[in-house]
């Protein structure tokens, strides 16, 4: 299975099918409005504004397992925009742990479990980045910002530009 197999819906209750972003780079996070890492938000968008045009895309699922996201979907929307200038796509509210963690969730936390393996999310703004097929590459802790993080996208970029470069001839 990849990420590709799973589906979400989007903040307006739109349905998404991670397929969509076939061949992009993904950054799958876990946010809220109402806790002391919410300012990474500023980061997340401008990581998405510098390498959106090279295929990367930040998801953002917000979650109110840790009592910080308690608003609705229009109240999320209005917040992201409103104080952060969110243009990347942020879905409906989600389970990251538990028996109702979203299946994409639960996906994302077997390929790359926590600290000592634990799957368990542990705080808010745990990202995930994923590969353009769809395989989860690496799990990021809450702490870690999104300009720590962007080393990382870039490497997987270039990556997929050697991978994908054609072999010139040999004479």
């Amino acid at each position: 299975m990849s990420v590709h197999d799973f589906s979400a819906n989007l903040l307006d209750g739109t349905p998404q099918p991670m397929s969509a972003y076939r061949g992009k780079v993904l950054l799958v996070v876990n946010v809220a409005s109402n806790c002391g890492l919410t300012p990474q938000y500023a980061g997340l968008e401008a990581l998405y504004q510098r390498f959106k045009d090279k295929g990367v895309v930040v998801l953002g699922f917000p979650s109110n397992q840790f009592l910080q996201e308690p608003g609705d979907a229009a109240e999320i929307g209005q917040f992201c925009t409103r104080n952060y200038g969110v243009t990347f796509p942020i879905f409906a509210k989600i389970d990251v742990n538990g028996s109702e963690t979203h299946p994409l969730f639960a996906h994302l936390k077997a390929q790359q479990p926590g600290f000592l393996g634990i799957d368990t999310i542990k705080w808010n703004f745990t990202k995930f980045l994923v590969d353009w097929d769809g395989v989860v590459c690496r799990r990021y802790a809450p702490t870690d910002t999104p300009e720590a993080i962007e080393p990382d996208v870039a490497e997987l970029l270039r990556e997929r530009d050697t991978t994908t470069q054609p072999t010139p001839p040999t004479s």
